[in-house]
C-alpha cells in the first residue's frame, strides 16, 4: 500500500513562511510521497517560489509537483522551477519520474495542462488562428503527459500517477458555474491518461469543485485545491494489487488557515 499525500493551490506569498511546514514535517508518519498540483505561488516570481522551496524543503519523503496558471503569471516559470528544483523537488512539465517507495516502483508523470472542455462542449482546432493555437497548445500538454505515462510503463513502474493542475473531467468541476467549464480543464487530458493507463489522477485549480471524479476509462481523478480539502493536504492509500484508491483518515493531515485571498 502506497500512501499519496496531496494538494495544489497554497499560493505562498511573501509573508507566509512556516505557513504549512508544521503540517508537512508531519509527512513521515502518513504518507510516502508529497504531490503539489500547481499554483504554489500567488504571482509565479521567484520571490514566492523560494517561500514554497522553504515549506518542503528537506521534508521526509519525496515530492513532486507541476506548475499551475498563477507560476506563470510573472512569466518567470523558469525562475520558480529552479527555486523549487533546488529544494529537491521534482517538477515535471511532459515528463516523468519513477520512485521507489517500500519495493513499489511509483511513476508519476506531470503537466500543468490546460483549457478548452469536456466532450460535447468543448473548443477545436477550427477557424482563426488564434483558437487553433489555443486547442494546440492543450493537446500539446495531453500529449506531453501521454507520453511520459507511456515511458514509465516501459521502465517497468508498478502504479502510475497522472498530476495536472487543470482538470482532465468535468466530475470534479462540480459546483463551479457551467460557463467557466472550458477554463478549468479539458477532456484531452483524460483521454490521454486512458489510453496510457495510470492507477490515479490528481489535479488542482477548481476551487470550488469536487473531491472525486474519475475518466470514461475508470481512472479514479481527486481535485486536491486546498480550498477543497480543506486541510494542508489529503492522503489515498493507492494499493499495487489493483484493488483501487482509498482516502486516509482525515485526521491524518492538518488544517491550516487558508491564505488571504484564493483566485484561479
Amino acid at each position: 500500500m502506497i500512501r499519496v499525500a496531496a494538494v495544489g493551490d497554497i499560493h505562498l506569498g511573501p509573508g507566509q513562511s512556516g505557513l504549512l511546514r508544521p503540517a508537512f514535517d508531519t509527512l513521515g508518519e502518513c504518507a510516502d510521497l508529497l504531490l503539489l498540483a500547481g499554483d504554489l505561488t500567488r504571482h509565479g516570481t521567484r520571490e514566492e517560489a523560494r517561500v514554497v522551496a522553504g515549506e518542503v524543503a528537506g521534508l521526509a519523503v519525496p515530492v513532486v509537483a507541476v506548475l499551475g496558471n498563477h507560476d506563470y503569471q510573472s512569466d518567470q516559470a523558469p525562475a520558480v522551477t529552479e527555486e523549487l528544483t533546488a529544494a529537491g523537488v521534482h517538477v515535471l512539465e511532459g515528463e516523468g519520474v519513477l520512485l521507489g517507495i517500500n519495493g513499489t516502483r511509483v511513476g508519476i508523470a506531470g503537466t500543468k495542462g490546460f483549457c478548452g472542455g469536456f466532450a460535447g462542449r468543448c473548443g477545436s482546432e477550427f477557424g482563426e488562428p488564434e483558437m487553433k493555437a489555443f486547442i494546440r497548445y492543450t493537446r500539446s500538454c495531453a500529449d506531453g503527459l501521454g507520453r511520459a505515462l507511456n515511458r514509465l510503463r516501459e521502465d517497468g513502474s508498478d502504479l502510475r500517477i497522472a498530476l495536472t493542475h487543470f482538470a482532465p473531467v468535468p466530475d470534479t468541476l462540480a459546483g463551479e458555474p457551467l460557463e467557466i467549464y472550458p477554463f478549468l480543464g479539458s477532456y484531452l487530458l483524460a483521454e490521454a491518461m486512458d489510453e496510457a493507463g495510470a492507477d490515479l489522477a490528481v489535479h488542482g485549480h477548481a476551487h470550488s469543485g469536487t473531491e472525486h471524479g474519475m475518466t470514461a476509462g475508470g481512472i479514479r481523478v481527486r481535485n486536491v485545491a486546498m480550498p477543497v480539502i480543506d486541510r494542508a493536504f489529503a492522503v489515498y492509500h493507492l494499493s499495487a494489487s489493483g484493488t483501487g484508491v482509498h482516502a486516509a483518515p482525515p485526521e491524518m493531515s492538518w488544517t491550516v488557515p487558508p491564505p488571504a485571498a484564493w483566485k484561479r
